[in-house]
């Protein structure tokens, strides 16, 4: 059964809602829209700008002022006095009133020391020896810099014998190293006779090319017996070859690869040449730009073991084991020459 009130809606279902719009005025739209404002106010669904019709298009009206208006209650704001929170039956105010902390004023004064008018008098006329001697006997004579004299005597420029600051000596940079490079090279291929002694430290700009023609030209190199090429950006490449040149060369005794760029691989390469080589008796390797980690340090301290000549190992190790037997090993070493030393003077 049907209900009433539907069947007075049946009549609306064909209409053209886009008809009965054209057909109305620009006046019609307005009061159209302004009526569809109105009709749900309390929409939770729409936003709050949305429920209520814009009004701020409406003009000033009589003597109304909304500038006055506004100032007003921004006036009675500002001189309405806040009720007091209190207790209940009472009359009492709630809670504390707040006194901020007053924090002391620090004064400093300055402690007077007064002594006896017999102590007075004698370190007023008191030399400048007998001074020095008294601060001994009281444990301040360390007041007294290494510059000046123990016998009280004061310096040339006016200062009395206390504390006077020593003279700071200037530290300047090192000079460049001065090595002629590619000359340097030369004399090792020619196997030069007076060159014992080959310093490359601190040149940054030898490209790796050449410094690998360092190690080629040391393999059949009879003269030169300290090598030395720290802080030169050294890398892996150069340490492979320097470990083919120790395979080879049996007249080197120190080599220095400090401060470089070398890393477990390249030292592991260096390690496994040194168990052959029976003629270097120092090699330096600290500092690298990564540390080496444990297991490259371990075979450090196994080819000190296997090797008799190394006395002087530059490497600060990292772990306790490979430091005992490397420390351990090296002891042995230098007995070793120690012997050698003594058999041959007998």
């Amino acid at each position: 059964m049907a209900l009433s009130f539907k069947k007075d809606l049946e009549k609306y279902k064909d209409l053209d809602e886009d008809e009965i719009l054209n057909n109305l005025s620009a006046e019609e739209l307005k009061q159209l829209e302004t009526a569809l404002e109105e009709m749900d106010p309390e929409n939770a669904l729409l936003p709050a700008g949305m429920r209520q019709k814009d009004q701020t298009t409406k003009q000033e009206t009589g003597t109304f002022s909304r500038d006055g208006l506004l100032k007003y209650l921004e006036k009675e704001a500002m001189e309405y006095k806040d009720r007091d929170d209190v207790v209940s039956f009472t009359g009492e105010r709630k809670g504390k009133v707040f006194i901020p902390k007053q924090r002391p004023i620090e004064t400093r004064q300055e402690e007077i020391t007064t002594l006896d008018p017999e102590l007075e008098e004698a370190l007023s006329s008191a030399t400048d020896t007998e001074l020095c001697d008294l601060a001994a006997i009281l444990g301040v004579h360390t007041l007294v810099t290494s510059s000046q004299t123990y016998d009280g005597t004061s310096s040339k420029e006016g200062y009395n014998n206390v504390i006077k600051g020593e003279k700071m000596t200037p530290v300047f940079d090192e000079p460049p190293n001065p090595t002629n490079v590619d000359e340097t090279l030369q004399r090792i291929k020619s196997n030069d006779s007076s060159l014992t002694e080959v310093n490359l430290n601190n040149i940054k700009n030898i490209p790796i090319p050449t410094l690998k023609e360092f190690a080629k030209a040391m393999e059949k190199n009879t003269s030169v017996k300290k090598f030395s090429l720290a802080a030169t950006r050294s890398n892996d490449p150069v340490a492979v070859v320097f470990s083919d040149m120790l395979r080879e060369n049996k007249t080197l005794q120190s080599l220095n690869l400090e401060s470089n760029f070398i890393t477990g691989a390249g030292m592991q390469s260096l390690v496994d040449a040194l168990r052959d080589n029976d003629t270097l008796t120092e090699i330096k390797i600290d500092n690298q730009r990564q540390q080496l980690g444990t297991t490259v340090e371990m075979e450090m301290a196994k080819m000190l073991e296997q090797n008799n000549t190394v006395v002087k190992f530059g490497y600060r190790f990292n772990q306790q084991g490979p430091r005992s037997r490397a420390a351990a090993a090296m002891t042995k070493n230098n007995d070793l020459v120690r012997k050698k030393r003594v058999e041959a003077d007998v």
